[in-house]
């Protein structure tokens, strides 16, 4: 986690003074963690290895110039059902978390994490301005109070979660370096999704800011975040993305500058120098953490709905195909029972048993292939 809060710092300044140049937040990809949690049964070196590989894809797209030239795979349809499928794929995760520790208390746990999160959407609804940005983190600090007048004897070290961001090392590289086909394989899609993500959040605050030389700004900021997920691979923790709710936070609190975000990363740096402050941030339940995951996943949802309506990627029955099937062939291969898991070849596994990668799949085969719209 100190490593974790480092690079964020880091890379968040390098971004500001260097990359896009634009007033975006840094932090861990949710689509990352797809791929890390369905390749848990891998070594570490293998999982970090593939998350330094995709940083050098995104850097090669980006000083390549091919960049501009994988536009065609974005059609409204895929972005709409890689944004829902992040949501869907993740639930098995959300799951383990709520329910983690619960022996004797499940129902606690399940009303726990449907009233802080229904307290956290009427937060949203009610806030406006500059609070609307805050609604998390009262998440996290209120619901760990809550929890801890039930449950005082059991805070949680989120060892779940620890595990899934980082590594279990104490070294400052992953070494050594190990290559699985299967695995590289199913990052690579998940970088493709973390694309879309990084190419949205850039898009939406340049176009907010009416930049001229957007272009520019969005190829530096792709190398950037490129050579981020190279040293987050690494060093063995899970690779950065610039969030996509920046510009919800400029039009609350009409700031648009780029250098109030420097004193954050210089503050996320200066944490990372400090293990025991490190491990108090760390001490957020379990239960907390999963109810923080099932409001975000909620977000994401309704914003790919609501995507879906702006574009209107839904016209006919064929095109609400295109959508649905890869959603549900998704939700299944996120939930299938271990012993079809180890029926399957090993080198193809991570990427058949990955719901978010075998969706996306999906998607890019229907929308291309199967349900391809004639030009008139």
């Amino acid at each position: 986690m100190q490593k974790l809060f480092a690079l964020g710092g880091v890379f968040l300044i390098v971004q500001i003074l260097w990359g896009h140049r634009l007033p975006l937040i840094i932090g861990p990809a949710s689509v990352l963690l797809i791929g890390i949690v369905s390749s848990l049964s891998f070594s570490y070196s293998i999982i970090y290895t593939s998350v330094a590989i995709g940083g050098v894809f995104l850097l090669f797209l980006s000083l390549s110039g091919l960049l501009a030239k994988v536009d065609f795979l974005f059609t409204p349809r895929i972005i709409v059902v890689i944004l829902l499928l992040i949501g869907f794929t993740l639930a098995p995760v959300i799951l383990n978390l709520l329910f983690e520790n619960s022996a004797g208390f499940e129902n606690f746990h399940f009303w726990f994490a449907i009233i802080l999160v229904t307290m956290m959407l009427l937060m949203n609804k009610w806030f406006v301005g500059v609070w609307k940005s805050v609604v998390i983190l009262l998440g996290i600090v209120v619901g760990t109070l809550v929890y801890l007048q039930f449950k005082p004897m059991e805070l949680a070290t989120a060892t779940t979660m620890s595990q899934i961001l980082s590594s279990d090392t104490t070294s400052l590289f992953i070494f050594p370096l190990e290559f699985d086909f299967g695995v590289i394989i199913a990052f690579m899609f998940c970088y493709l999704a973390l694309l879309i993500n990084e190419l949205g959040s850039i898009q939406s605050v340049g176009s907010m800011l009416n930049l001229k030389d957007l272009n520019q700004r969005t190829q530096r900021g792709v190398a950037v975040t490129g050579v981020s997920n190279v040293f987050a691979g690494i060093t063995g923790v899970i690779g950065l993305v610039d969030f996509s709710f920046s510009p919800g936070i400029i039009s609350a609190t009409r700031c648009a500058s780029r250098f109030v975000l420097i004193p954050a990363g210089v503050g996320l740096i200066l944490i990372s120098l400090f293990p025991g402050l490190v491990s108090i941030l760390n001490q957020t339940p379990s239960l907390v953490i999963g109810a923080i995951m099932f409001y975000l996943m909620v977000t994401q949802l309704a914003s790919g709905f609501n995507l879906m309506q702006e574009q209107k990627a839904v016209l006919d029955f064929e095109s609400a195909l295109v959508i649905g099937f890869p959603i549900m062939l998704a939700v299944l291969v996120s939930f299938l029972p271990q012993a079809v898991v180890e029926a399957i070849p090993l080198i193809v596994r991570p990427i058949l048993t990955n719901g978010f990668v075998m969706g996306v799949i999906t998607v890019i085969i229907c929308e291309h292939f199967i349900f391809r719209k004639k030009k008139a």
